[in-house]
């Protein structure tokens, strides 16, 4: 999974939104430390960035290096390569050290780990008591009824091209394991919905679509989606290439501590 994501890192970089900082803070206040927080799947260090305003130190990991090359850099963030190769204990320590960690968060990117590794590095990791794990996703966005339409038949096209594990995206992590005790923000099963209001431009939005791992992945089959007439005909129904939209991203998270 890592070489399709280094492919797409300068895309990506451009076309993921950054996340609502009212959703740090309002982690933040969970935690009665803030000393140290874990990034895991960063990819270019959009949450990261959002969880440093919050905590002394954040790890942001990734096994994709192309992603970390463009990746945002800030005082309080440590960037960290973390190959597939390496040892559990060999993260733990690199991330510091067992029981150490405040906060962990993964944003739009759980789905793709092998979880119950994930989730013995998360147990081994967190501060008990007193550790959380979010994780949140996003599975679409609402554009306006003529728009949107659209945008789920294109959805549809891609969907054989779609790695099954991204599924748990887009059943809005409802069917993703998540054995962690509930602190009320979501719970395997059931997790907690929420909206992210943006002003996007159509150009931004095409690349949303070309940062996609189903129009990557069909690309480099020989089936390219996203042709001058299907982009046409999504300018037509966005209203113009010059316009720019408030979109709404819809997402979704789980929030939980270590059962002890």
């Amino acid at each position: 999974m890592a070489g399709l994501f280094d492919k797409q890192a300068k895309i990506y970089v451009n076309a993921r939104p950054n996340y609502p900082t009212e959703w740090f803070s309002m982690l933040a206040a969970l935690t009665p430390h803030h000393t140290l927080a874990w990034d895991a799947g960063t990819g270019n260090g959009q949450a990261a960035l959002g969880v440093a305003e919050h905590y002394e130190q954040v790890i942001a990991t990734d096994v994709s290096e192309g992603q970390l090359q463009h990746a945002m850099p800030h005082p309080k963030v440590r960037y960290m390569h973390t190959p597939l190769s390496m040892s559990d204990d060999e993260v733990v320590n690199l991330i510091g050290g067992e029981n150490s960690v405040d906060l962990v968060t993964v944003a739009t990117a759980i789905h793709w780990f092998d979880l119950p590794r994930f989730y013995s590095l998360v147990t081994r990791l967190l501060r008990k008591p007193g550790g959380v794990i979010a994780v949140w996703t996003y599975s679409q966005i609402i554009v306006s009824p003529t728009f949107d339409p659209l945008l789920e038949t294109f959805s549809g096209m891609t969907s054989p091209y779609r790695n099954p594990i991204v599924q748990y995206a887009f059943d809005g992590y409802r069917t993703l394991p998540f054995p962690f005790e509930s602190v009320g923000l979501g719970s395997e099963g059931n997790p907690l919905p929420l909206d992210m209001p943006k002003e996007m431009s159509f150009d931004v939005f095409l690349e949303l679509l070309r940062s996609s791992s189903a129009v990557a992945t069909a690309k480099e089959q020989g089936v390219d989606f996203l042709s001058e007439e299907m982009i046409k005909e999504f300018e037509t129904a966005w209203g113009g290439s010059k316009l720019v939209r408030s979109v709404i991203y819809k997402a979704f998270m789980l929030v939980g501590k270590v059962k002890l």
